[in-house]
């Protein structure tokens, strides 16, 4: 299977009608499409249009509730517990930084951690939220179980990610990764494309290395063991256990301190459980914010112009690469895979929307209807 390149305004002008014909606001589904196609944008393709089968099946078996009011249930001049009662991860996050972005401008910090959501994209937007406000954010999630703990065989935490956003010059500090060696979305792309797993990426139901993407999905999902190996591989002297107390953090800072529902016993009932974890920090609180941006410019400058390595050109500051592959999908389309494509066609024939007007005379190579399992 191939890709197909789509401008930036074809896929925004779908995802939006898209979300707006499930039912959400106008607001809402501007907030969701701006999320997943900032992920797509980044080249991140295990979070963005990819995604749109994921939301379609939660939405339709009840998983995701449309209609969902988040509800305050904790509150302090600097922190906040929000209850998403399932609603839509990116409309609950969105809600939750704002919240922490208007304390924090307030107080100097903004603490909001969220229970009883659900997968909320990518977990960069909601730093980069902060950092458009010249303030420092981060934000985390658990998700689903699907990371192995070092040394066990079964999935007990999930992707956790951690993200972190900063104001500098002339690119913010943005680092967004997974506590995981990959991500859930990264199997599911190479199952779409029929390609063996990576080694040490994933393990089987025994514990044992597997480059098989459809049966660790499998195994993931009914359960019966296996899972994704934590940043640094299966045992401490790749350093697993270093990813694992990252994951760790994650938990802890989003299922923990609101508490909701931890990665292990997320997906149960027919209910999502996620939980999310938000912070935003005005620079000010340590004294010149301007000096402090300049401080980190310069230092991400000297990191960016340190000796390379043989046969190396280039060192990348974390968010450089992000800046470029913007300017590169919107000059030249973001790709979506032949496979995704089948699954938009599907969506657009759940939704009763012409698949044409979107795409022209563009045809899928194959039609087939959902078959995933997605928790």
């Amino acid at each position: 299977m191939g890709y197909q390149y789509w401008s930036y305004e074809t896929l925004n002008k779908l995802c939006n009608d898209a979300f707006e014909k499930f039912g959400f606001s106008k607001e809402e589904a501007g907030i969701i499409t701006d999320v997943l196609l900032m992920s797509d944008l980044y080249g991140i393709e295990s979070h963005g249009m990819q995604r749109l089968v994921r939301y379609y099946k939660c939405i339709e078996k009840g998983m995701i509730k449309v209609d969902a009011q988040p509800e305050i249930l904790f509150e302090t001049p600097v922190s906040a517990v929000i209850d998403g009662h399932d609603g839509m991860g990116q409309v609950i996050g969105h809600k939750a930084m704002e919240m922490a972005i208007q304390k924090a401008k307030t107080t100097g910090i903004g603490v909001v951690t969220v229970r009883n959501s659900n997968h909320y994209g990518i977990a960069g937007y909601y730093a980069k939220m902060a950092c458009k406000e010249g303030l420092m954010g981060i934000s985390c999630t658990n998700t689903n179980a699907i990371m192995v703990p070092t040394y066990g065989r079964t999935a007990m935490l999930g992707t956790n990610p951690i993200a972190l956003a900063m104001p500098a010059e002339p690119y913010d500090f943005f680092f967004d990764a997974a506590t995981t060696v990959v991500t859930r979305g990264k199997l599911e792309v190479y199952n779409k494309l029929q390609k063996p797993l990576k080694d040490g990426w994933a393990v089987d139901k025994n514990g044992h290395p597997s480059n098989d993407a459809a049966d660790v999905l499998g195994n993931i999902s009914a359960k019966r063991g296996g899972g994704i190996m934590p940043l640094g591989g299966s045992t401490e002297e790749l350093g697993g256990h270093k990813g694992y107390g990252y994951a760790m953090l994650c938990e802890i800072f989003s299922s923990i301190l609101s508490l909701g529902t931890t990665s292990d016993k997320t997906g149960t009932g027919g209910r999502g459980l996620i939980c999310h974890g938000f912070m935003a920090i005005d620079p000010k609180i340590f004294g010149d914010a301007e000096a402090i941006k300049a401080h980190l410019s310069a230092y991400l400058k000297d990191l960016r112009e340190s000796p390379k390595a043989d046969g190396q050109e280039r060192i990348y500051t974390h968010g450089e690469k992000e800046v470029e592959a913007v300017a590169r999908m919107m000059k030249d389309g973001i790709p979506v895979n032949d496979n995704t494509m089948v699954e938009v066609l599907d969506l657009c024939n759940y939704l009763k929307m012409d698949f044409a007007s979107y795409f022209g005379d563009y045809q899928p190579p194959v039609e087939t209807s959902f078959k995933g399992n997605f928790y």
